[in-house]
């Protein structure tokens, strides 16, 4: 199938073949029939991406700061190359999308094929959307219609929050589409409406709609000209729907206001805001969140868990629909905006000058049988058959991306496949790297019988499943960590796992040269580590912190460093005792401290910590043993005291995953000795789930081991008391 999409780091507006997206829980299946282009938001996007370096830094101050701190902290290079990914990333564009539902995933009722329906979906010829992000369209609202039922609630959720009342005066600010829109809906409310814009073709249609139109270019003083329209009163509300870099629009709205006025902002526009104009007149000013209660909340989107209407009586979906019903009993009017219909293969009529185009809505048209196949050849490759150590991909996210496939480049492996949610990213990732094929089912990966391995790195509630899929299929596995999120999982993984092929977890630390020169240095003794993580806080509605998604980050990261304090005593953890910050920490804490009792008598002591400085190195080893001393730098730098013939390592930052993916890559293609032990990934693994019992039991959890048998016996290593 086809979808249109932006490339962030030359500009270029592109109609990319990609594999047509799985259906999910929760989710509808829609072939697409019309999208509208929101002409505002996706020129801003444009012209973004046509910006050179220095202009998009310019564009946005903080991401500077965030690039400073990183190349202070992890160095230049690996700032860059984490830059240059990033803008390497396609965007998907469009989000009014409208047509026929073509499935339903689990657990969606409202639904059935051939529904109608409008939805946020992008321009892509199938989409698959959250049941919330949907809303079906009555039956005499033709699809062109129904294209503007999206960015129809964005302006209607800026007069919910203005709460304007039969018979106020509200200005609009900007007559693009949503301003347009915003001002049809307000008139319906029974509003006085005046309209501000410098179009002139928009002031006469505003006009002809019954908006009193205002043209600063006609010699108007706006702020006076509403004055004068409200008898010197002011506005009773303002909602600002235009895109400037100026400060004027907002100062211009405080002096157009009444005393106590309300401004609404749902545009984008400078925000230097004069206290005196708001504070004499006691403004209220607040900004506008796209359709809705509801947006950008993954309970209410992706999990499909909708807040009670008795409470929360317009949700962005039931937005959606009351603008589909206004449309419907002819109370907003959308078929004199539209411009311009075009087929999605002529998209460069609309992109090509979007910057400098005067339409108010452009219609993408969308051919009737567009190709659904789930798996397309993306580069030519030689021929896979007879070869050893064939592997795909599962997962196309910033891992995958910026730290495996570079490795994997390096280390030559030779990748079939790579799997992605909705295709897009994974297609992209396959034409930077020449993989063969993208697909949006990896079951494809795991059927193909010149396939040898599969490399895992989705979130983390799918790894287990993941994993058993592709044991019982015979392939090699690599998992992002961690292997499982509960017991349960890992218990069912343990009697899975014959030996016949080889399991690995992401465990990379362990392969950085400085973890193995200090291996090396301290040799097979008793000692004691010490392991701090300056992790950095990520907000709390981020799916790691779910511990039915994510696990928390000390089931999801802390887990390396269990590892790597493994290795480096070489023994394992018998018992574990953890403690956090706070009166009552929650399970999901991620500022704790990690006590590791091995069963050598060495001791380990991590620290996870989310509220420190960024600033300070991200990773501190310490090794205390034998009167010496290691301390390993964020993996840049090494320094030893006691050791004969030692005292520095220094090196570009390298935690160790060129060489785990090497080691992984030629132990397949080659045959050889499994990267991790079994017993040790699953002591380890048992290990972070006791910590989460330590701190909710208040004590030390015993880890009895169970002498070690072969895979095939499918006995646990070891068992939480």
């Amino acid at each position: 199938m086809k979808q249109l999409i932006q490339s962030f780091k030359t500009g270029e507006t592109i109609l990319e073949e990609v594999p047509a997206p799985q259906i999910a829980r929760g989710q509808v299946l829609i072939r697409t029939t019309r999208s509208l282009v929101s002409l505002g938001t996706e020129r801003m996007l444009v012209e973004f991406g046509k910006a050179n370096l220095v202009q998009k830094a310019r564009q946005q101050p903080e991401r500077v700061k965030e690039v400073l701190d990183k190349i202070r902290t992890e160095g230049l290079m690996p700032t860059l190359d984490a830059v240059f990914n990033k803008l390497a990333q396609p965007l998907p564009l469009g989000y009014c999308n409208v047509g026929r539902v073509i499935g339903v995933g689990e657990g969606v009722s409202e639904f059935k094929t051939g529904d109608r329906v409008a939805s946020n979906g992008p321009h892509a010829e199938i989409v698959c959307v959250p049941q919330n992000l949907v809303a079906a369209i009555p039956a005499n609202v033709s699809d062109d219609e129904a294209a503007f039922t999206v960015i129809g609630s964005i302006g209607l959720q800026g007069i919910r929050l203005c709460n304007p009342t039969l018979g106020e005066t509200i200005v609009v600010i900007g007559l693009g589409l949503i301003g347009m829109i915003t001002a049809e809906l307000l008139l319906a409310n029974g509003c006085k409406v005046i309209g501000i814009d410098l179009d002139v073709e928009k002031i006469a249609l505003a006009r002809k709609k019954g908006i009193i139109g205002i043209n600063p270019r006609e010699g108007a003083d706006v702020v006076k000209s509403v004055l004068d329209e409200t008898h010197g009163k002011g506005a009773d509300g303002v909602i600002i729907t235009a895109s400037a870099k100026t400060d004027e629009i907002i100062s211009q709205a405080a002096r157009m206001s009444r005393k106590r006025g309300r401004i609404i902002l749902v545009g984008v526009i400078g925000l230097n805001i004069s206290r005196a104009e708001f504070y004499e007149k006691e403004l209220t000013f607040q900004v506008s969140c796209s359709y809705g209660p509801g947006r950008y909340d993954e309970d209410y989107e992706q999990r499909g868990i909708d807040y009670p209407l008795p409470y929360v009586r317009w949700t962005e979906k039931r937005n959606f629909e009351a603008i589909l019903q206004s449309i419907s009993s002819g109370k907003l009017d959308v078929a004199s905006l539209i411009s311009e219909r075009v087929p999605l293969d002529e998209y460069d009529k609309v992109y090509g000058s979007i910057g400098q185009s005067r339409s108010i809505a452009s219609i993408l048209l969308y051919r009737e049988n567009p190709d659904e196949q789930k798996v397309i050849r993306v580069a030519s490759a030689a021929s896979f058959a007879g070869k050893r150590g064939v592997w795909g991909i599962i997962g196309a996210g910033n891992f995958t991306k910026m730290t495996m496939l570079p490795a994997l480049e390096k280390a030559k492996a030779d990748i079939k496949y790579i799997a992605s949610a909705g295709g897009l990213t994974g297609t992209a990732l396959a034409k930077k790297h020449k993989i063969a094929l993208s697909t949006t089912d990896y079951q494809e990966i795991l059927k193909d019988k010149e396939t040898d391995g599969v490399m895992i790195t989705t979130r983390h509630n799918t790894h287990a499943a993941m994993v058993l899929k592709a044991l019982a299929a015979g392939k090699h596995v690599f998992v992002e960590k961690p292997l499982a999120l509960n017991e349960d999982e890992l218990e069912q993984i343990i009697a899975a796992y014959d030996g016949s092929v080889s399991l690995t977890v992401g465990f990379n630390r362990r392969f950085s040269p400085h973890v193995q020169k200090v291996k090396q240095l301290v040799g097979d003794t008793q000692m004691n580590v010490i392991a701090t993580m300056n992790a950095g806080a990520i907000p709390p509605n981020v799916w790691v912190h779910d511990m039915k998604v994510g696990g928390g980050r000390i089931v999801g990261e802390a887990c390396h460093f269990i590892d790597l304090i493994t290795y480096l005593t070489g023994s394992k953890v018998i018992g574990v005792c953890m403690n956090a910050m706070g009166i009552n920490p929650a399970e999901n804490t991620d500022n704790a401290s990690i006590l590791l009792q091995y069963e050598n008598g060495s001791t380990g002591v991590i620290n996870y910590f989310s509220n420190g400085s960024k600033a300070y190195s991200k990773e501190r080893i310490e090794v205390y043993s034998q009167d010496r001393t290691a301390i390993i730098d964020n993996y840049k730098q090494t320094t030893g005291y006691g050791f004969k013939g030692f005292s520095k390592l220094k090196t570009t930052m390298d935690k160790g995953h060129k060489g785990q993916f090497q080691a992984l890559i030629n132990s397949v293609r080659d045959g050889g000795a499994p990267l991790i032990p079994f017993d040790e990934i699953v002591n380890t693994t048992y290990a972070s789930f006791a910590a989460i019992k330590s701190l909710q039991q208040g004590g030390w959890v015993r880890l009895d081991r169970v002498k070690a048998a072969e895979p095939s016996v499918a006995e646990p290593v070891a068992v939480l008391q």
